[in-house]
């Protein structure tokens, strides 16, 4: 399986994903980005674009549950700690992959990806479909 890290830490694209706030977005063969960021509250800070691991895999020990809600909050609390746009949850949620989903809106996840990127006010970081250059 192909897979492709983006990191974004210390305010860039290519930062330190030790660095408190981060991102990390893995884009696995167009069908699932996974994306931790921190910080983020306790059991949370981990969600998937595209399609659930588990279900992709029709394994549910592939990924755990994900709250959908709450990391939609939770991650547009995120967007505002770093400087991005106040952005409403219900946005960010609309995004998540959902659990046992068919086909996902987007055709490739590396453009759920950069939809949720812009939304949060970030940029696109390079190597992602369409992205600018940005590093």
């Amino acid at each position: 399986m192909a897979t492709t890290t983006f990191v974004y830490g210390d305010g860039a694209w290519g930062g330190d994903a030790a660095a408190t706030p981060s991102l990390s977005i893995e884009v696995q063969d167009g069908d699932i980005a996974t994306l931790d960021y921190r910080p983020a509250p306790d059991g949370l800070g981990r969600f998937y674009l595209g399609f659930q691991p588990r279900d992709y895999f029709d394994d549910p020990a592939e990924s755990d549950p994900v709250d959908l809600d709450a990391e939609a909050e939770a991650f547009a609390e995120w967007a505002l700690l770093v400087g991005a746009v106040d952005v409403e949850a219900k946005h960010v949620r609309r995004l998540l992959a959902e659990a046992h989903v068919d086909e996902p809106e987007d055709t490739f996840v590396e453009e759920t990806v950069e939809r949720l990127v812009r939304l949060v006010g970030l940029p696109i970081p390079e190597g992602l479909e369409g992205g600018d250059d940005l590093v």
